[in-house]
């Protein structure tokens, strides 16, 4: 697949170019970023990953399109909704009304792999009543300013006990993304999640583990907030956790719930979520990453939390100290 290959190929020229950058006694193996051999085209999206995410409303049409790969046919077969057929490798499904988490599987000729496209029919946020839903605290979100970046969300997807677990992407799991606030029930929990976010993060997974860290994730510290939550913490007003589009992140190898020491000078500080910063920055200067700008900020660590990062998908740049 053309635009996967010049993407690994890209990621191989920045780890020659700073090799000297590469953490002391780690070898580069190959990270296995579970992809198939072509790719797939929904939402302004485009993914090789053999496990992708979509978001829609009931009754919602996806279409979707394979791309790149070898010749020959392409299949899509689903758990329900309708499928209308639009060309040699091109579908639209009808979602069905009913929440819950619907696979797509699209597969090629021999030897091409299978991409699951799990897609999340959401609960329409007209079902919120009093800033609930279903007893689930989600707050206001500020006014939009004419902004579309602020539109109050269309949907919320629903978390349950059964479904915390499901892949999002090769690497990274719906729980991961879940709004730390309390609450008087485990479950149900709702979250806003942009696709475009979970792109993002797998780029720079692959960049952490081509720089040398081995890793099959990155701690999430914070994803998703409700505007009730935000406001909680006294975060900024449009910050972009709300809306499903930021990740505070760090490398945590052997989970022990604080940054690894990635510069190697014997401290945990916030030199080491500088490096990490350094490192998704390089991304940006290679254009096939261009999609993924947005925010990032780095962040010292406290009595609280570890050093961090935090990335977003705003679309244009902005760069902070926190």
């Amino acid at each position: 697949m053309v635009i996967r290959r010049f993407q690994l190929l890209a990621l191989f020229a920045v780890v020659v170019l700073n090799a000297d950058r590469v953490a002391p006694g780690l070898v580069a193996e190959k990270f296995d970023t579970k992809t198939a051999a072509f790719a797939i085209a929904f939402k302004g999206e485009i993914a090789a990953y053999r496990d992708v995410s979509g978001f829609v409303l009931p009754g919602a049409t996806l279409t979707v399109e394979t791309v790149g790969g070898a010749p020959g046919d392409y299949t899509l077969e689903v758990d329900e909704g309708v499928v209308t057929r639009r060309g040699p490798r091109r579908w639209e499904w009808s979602a069905p009304r009913a929440r819950g988490i619907y696979n797509l599987r699209f597969d090629g000729p021999s030897h091409q792999g299978t991409i699951t496209l799990h897609v999340f029919v959401m609960v329409p946020a007209g079902e919120e009543r009093d800033d609930l839903l279903n007893g689930y605290r989600i707050g206001r979100y500020p006014p939009p300013k004419g902004n579309p970046l602020y539109q109050p969300p269309a949907g919320f997807v629903e978390v349950t006990k059964e479904n915390q677990n499901t892949k999002v992407s090769p690497h990274f799991r719906l729980n991961q993304f879940l709004c730390k606030q309390p609450t008087s029930s485990p479950f149900p929990k709702y979250v806003v999640l942009k696709e475009r976010l979970l792109l993002k993060l797998e780029a720079i997974l692959e960049r952490v583990n081509m720089l040398g860290f081995r890793v099959d994730t990155l701690h999430v510290l914070s994803a998703y907030r409700t505007p009730y939550y935000n406001h909680a913490i006294g975060d900024v007003l449009y910050s972009m956790h709300q809306w499903g589009g930021a990740a505070d992140v760090y490398i945590d190898e052997a989970n022990k719930g604080v940054m690894d020491d990635l510069n190697r000078d014997g401290q945990i500080d916030v030199q080491d979520a500088r490096y990490l910063s350094d490192a998704i920055e390089q991304m940006f200067s290679l254009g096939d990453f261009q999609k993924f700008q947005g925010g990032m900020g780095v962040y010292p660590g406290t009595s609280a939390h570890p050093p961090f990062v935090h990335v977003d998908v705003r679309g244009v740049k902005a760069r902070w100290q926190g």
